[in-house]
């Protein structure tokens, strides 16, 4: 049986993709979970023009990603915290405060994609990787000191 998967399926394919599949498996887990759609003429040719305008979108969003990365590696960037002895932070830095200091400098980067190379818990210098587009994963260098009373 073929048909079109309507969004990615682990071991099977990713959304768009034509498969064909066992009858019992398409009939009654695939289609009734609106994981895909029979293969007719008509589906084909739909998924097919909406592939052509999702590649045209991402070739677009991959530009706006290699400006944005360029802006975020030239970027360095202050968060203040609260330390205790021995300039232990209370608490962590964490993804939001990194992406709310990018933000005020006119980067908008969902939190959940940046990744630290460590937990901040001390003062000092650290980078942190942000997961852009595809293998777009520009670095942010960040300067945590004392917060002034």
């Amino acid at each position: 049986m073929k048909l079109i998967l309507t969004e990615d399926v682990e071991n099977l394919g990713f959304a768009g993709d034509l498969v064909e599949v066992k009858d019992g498996y398409g009939r009654n887990y695939l289609v009734p979970q609106s994981k895909a759609v029979f293969a007719t003429p008509g589906a084909i040719r739909h998924y097919e023009n909406l592939r052509k305008d999702a590649e045209q979108k991402a070739a677009l969003t991959v530009e706006n990603a290699k400006e944005l990365a360029e802006k975020i590696e030239s970027t360095s960037l202050t968060i203040s915290a609260t330390v205790g002895e021995d300039d232990k932070i209370f608490g962590t830095v964490t993804n939001a405060q990194i992406a709310d200091a990018l933000e005020q400098r006119g980067m908008i980067v969902d939190r959940r994609k940046i990744s630290l190379d460590q937990d901040i818990k001390t003062l000092g210098e650290y980078t942190a990787t942000i997961q852009l587009v595809a293998d777009i994963k520009p670095q942010v260098k960040i300067m945590v000191v004392k917060e002034e009373n």
